[in-house]
């Protein structure tokens, strides 16, 4: 029987209050330091420093000063938005909503909450295992864990505010697409036997645990702490992406890239890939060198594909899946994934 959570006092509600003005007020500051940017970085290059317009140097220096903040920024705010989204999706939760799910409607549901439930690859083994206990088919479980890492909440919200949404719309659909029909082809395959005996052996409980709802002051808070910690740890990964794309935008022919990563060549893809699957990059790292590609001349395709393989297929995350897989159906489970990748590769650039 559901349990009715009591109704919040009103000290909770002055706290939640206050909570939302200060959220409020931190949004606006945000919007005002978000769109001065530009014009800072380009005084800041080209006025102070006095590099020449349109210089190599120059033009790297300004991409430098101006996706450095910008890029901050946008991590700073998605992330609390995301630390905020999550308080309200447990690794339980998440659980609850997709066990019984059948073929088809489950892979779609769980590639839907791996989008929106931010786990990283060192959750992968503990919510393999908790789904295998709640009786979630493997398929639908691989559905989660191919759309939670490659449908990257970072590189989603970064892709809208760095190319709009368009490519950012692209980039969901096709992160969706290939979670649900890997995850489906996965099911179909019957592989279970490829799974580590102890972990058909460990058993879930019955009982439902209980959870605590907490007020908007403390979602807010421990967003805030979440924040801090993640830009804390991925923010000089950050800058060395931006100055690796700095030096692209700056100093990398324009042809030369575009005959490696353009349309016109054919290998390009599953080059692009090939590459991306060994690399492990943070997410945040890995847009600024995705941006910097793109206005090179790459083709759209063939630079989604390259980032979907780094943070969908990193070699840590398939080292920790190897404590509850087979060799063989991590091996499968890289080649399906890295197969749709590269069919939507070639898609996105024959249509776009």
């Amino acid at each position: 029987m559901e349990q009715t959570l009591p109704s919040p006092t009103g000290a909770s509600r002055r706290a939640g209050a206050r909570a939302w003005l200060l959220v409020a007020v931190a949004a606006i500051l945000w919007l005002a330091a978000y769109t001065g940017i530009q014009p800072l970085a380009n005084w800041l290059a080209y006025g102070l420093f006095g590099l020449a317009p349109g210089s190599h140097l120059g033009e790297a220096v300004a991409f430098f000063l101006y996706d450095v903040p910008k890029i901050l920024l946008l991590l700073t705010g998605m992330i609390f938005a995301i630390s905020t989204a999550r308080s309200f999706f447990s690794p339980e939760r998440t659980r609850a909503l997709l066990g019984g799910k059948r073929e088809g409607v489950g892979n779609v549901a769980a590639a839907s909450l791996g989008v929106v439930t931010p786990f990283c690859s060192c959750s992968a083994v503990p919510l393999f295992i908790g789904f295998v206990e709640a009786g979630i088919p493997l398929g639908v479980t691989f559905s989660f864990l191919i759309a939670a890492p490659m449908v990257n909440e970072v590189a989603l919200v970064m892709l809208f505010g760095i190319f709009g949404w368009r490519v950012a719309a692209l980039y969901l659909l096709a992160g969706l697409s290939i979670a649900m029909v890997a995850g489906i082809v996965i099911g179909r395959l019957k592989l279970e036997h490829y799974v580590e005996d102890f972990v058909w052996q460990l058993k879930g409980g019955d009982g439902a645990v209980a959870e605590e709802r907490p007020g908007w002051a403390q979602r807010f808070a421990l967003a805030w702490q979440s924040t801090r910690e993640i830009v804390g740890k991925v923010w000089l990964f950050v800058v060395i992406g931006i100055a690796v794309g700095a030096a692209i935008h700056g100093y990398v022919p324009e042809e030369a890239l575009a005959d490696i990563l353009g349309k016109s060549a054919w290998w390009s893809v599953p080059a692009g890939v090939a590459l991306g699957v060994p690399l492990y990059a943070n997410a945040a790292g890995i847009i600024p060198v995705v941006e910097a590609l793109m206005a090179k001349g790459a083709a759209l395709g063939t630079v989604l594909a390259f980032m979907m393989a780094v943070v969908a297929l990193s070699l840590p995350e398939m080292i920790i899946l190897r404590r509850v897989l087979k060799p063989r159906l991590i091996a499968i489970f890289v080649g399906v994934v890295a197969l749709g990748i590269v069919l939507i590769g070639y898609l996105f650039n024959l249509l776009i």
